[in-house]
């Protein structure tokens, strides 16, 4: 079992058919947290519950709600960005996490990011950092 990041192929197709909406207004987006357990990448289809951080300590089901920002061109690369996720009062380990639609039927998956290990919080803050916005960086990029 592994996480490794990737788009989502599913989600590739599902853009052409217009099932997600990344506009302010549009669909709401959320970002679920992993353990080493979880099977997460470019094949996952949906939302999972298995191997999900437990609910409690810092971190409810389904994980958080993302701010979704309008997509902009960086060069000839169409970006999405989101603001940085804290989840407080935590005390859990992570692995990985999955982006996907709360609001499409079946919660379809956007993309799976793995983070290059367990990372662990305990009695603190667990914050997912987006990076910045542009062709070469943002965490989803169509070119």
């Amino acid at each position: 079992m592994a996480i490794t990041s990737a788009v989502c192929n599913t989600f590739k197709t599902e853009a052409l058919r217009a099932i997600h909406n990344f506009t302010q207004g549009g669909n709401t987006f959320r970002l679920a947290l992993y353990t080493s357990s979880a099977t997460l990448n470019k094949s996952t289809t949906v939302y999972i519950t298995a191997n999900e951080v437990a609910n409690g300590n810092g971190y409810t089901t389904k994980g958080a709600a993302l701010t979704n920002v309008t997509p902009a061109l960086s060069g000839d690369t169409a970006c999405c960005d989101f603001a940085d996720v804290s989840f407080t009062s935590a005390s859990f380990t992570a692995n990985g996490c999955l982006i996907f639609n709360d609001t499409a039927t079946n919660d379809p998956a956007v993309c799976a990011i793995a983070f290059g290990g367990d990372k662990t919080v305990s009695s603190g803050t667990f914050t997912i950092q987006f990076p910045t916005a542009d062709a070469s960086n943002a965490i989803l990029r169509i070119a």
